[in-house]
């Protein structure tokens, strides 16, 4: 029986007092994926897609609106479904998928605007939130694949 799931997370470091140089590491047990940077930015990203692809002429051609609708969705999915999974190494392979879908929906969002649905201006957030989604994410592989396997105890 699996009773839950948490996962600890190591920040870089953080100064306790403006000037002083202190410098400690800090751990962040994160036990929803909800909590997780990486899910929240691109939960983000999500709605902002939903928005942009509400209305005008990305709403009327159903095939780009739900493809970029589903790359958008696919990444808290993965995230969500690899925190499940209870292994760093698990967790770090969703992580993968997660971000070859922001890879996914940073095209189409290009894609829109050769198409002419978007402006450049339209989509600034959106490629912000890409951005921002793609290093949070990145840096939490580096930090799952990081992770070593703990030992059986009977070994």
């Amino acid at each position: 029986m699996v009773r839950g799931s948490s996962f600890v997370v190591r920040r870089s470091s953080f100064t306790a007092s403006e000037g002083t140089g202190f410098d400690r590491r800090i751990r962040t047990v994160v036990k929803r994926f909800e909590d997780l940077e990486a899910w929240q930015i691109a939960d983000e990203l999500k709605r902002e897609v939903y928005a942009l692809t509400e209305t005008g002429p990305a709403s009327k051609d159903f095939k780009f609106r739900d493809q970029i609708r589903d790359s958008a969705a696919s990444m808290t999915k993965n995230i969500a479904e690899g925190f499940g999974r209870f292994r760093p190494a698990d967790f770090a392979w969703f992580m993968e998928f997660s971000t070859s879908s922001t890879m996914e929906t940073k095209d189409s969002l290009k894609d829109g605007v050769d198409r002419g649905y978007f402006t450049p201006e339209r989509v600034t957030r959106a490629r912000a939130l890409v951005e921002r989604s793609l290093r949070v994410s990145t840096r939490l592989i580096v930090y799952l694949k990081g992770c070593r396997k703990k030992k059986p105890p009977f070994l």
